[in-house]
C-alpha cells in the first residue's frame, strides 16, 4: 500500500491508555513496552514505572503500541 494511502486510513484515529489496565511495573525496569513500540514516538513515558501518554493531536493511529502492549492496556478509536 501507498503511503499517501496508508495516511488516509489512518485519519481519524488515535490511541488511548486504559489506565485502570495499564500497569508499567509489569513492563521491563518499568519502560512501557509500547511506548518502546511506538514508530512515531508519539507515546511518552515521563520516567520508568510512570503511565505512558498520547497526544491526541499528534497520534497517528498506527496502532504500534497496541500490538506490543503485553497487558492489552492501549486501544485504536475513531475520532
Amino acid at each position: 500500500m501507498q503511503r499517501v494511502e496508508q495516511r488516509k486510513l489512518m485519519l481519524g484515529k488515535m490511541a488511548l491508555v486504559n489506565y485502570n489496565k495499564c500497569h508499567p511495573d509489569r513492563c521491563d525496569s518499568g519502560i512501557c513496552a509500547a511506548t518502546l513500540a511506538c514508530s512515531h514516538k508519539l507515546l511518552k513515558q515521563e520516567a520508568p514505572y510512570d503511565i505512558p501518554m498520547t497526544d491526541p493531536s499528534v497520534c497517528q493511529g498506527c496502532g504500534d503500541c497496541v500490538r506490543a502492549c503485553p497487558l492489552k492496556a492501549i486501544e485504536i478509536v475513531r475520532m
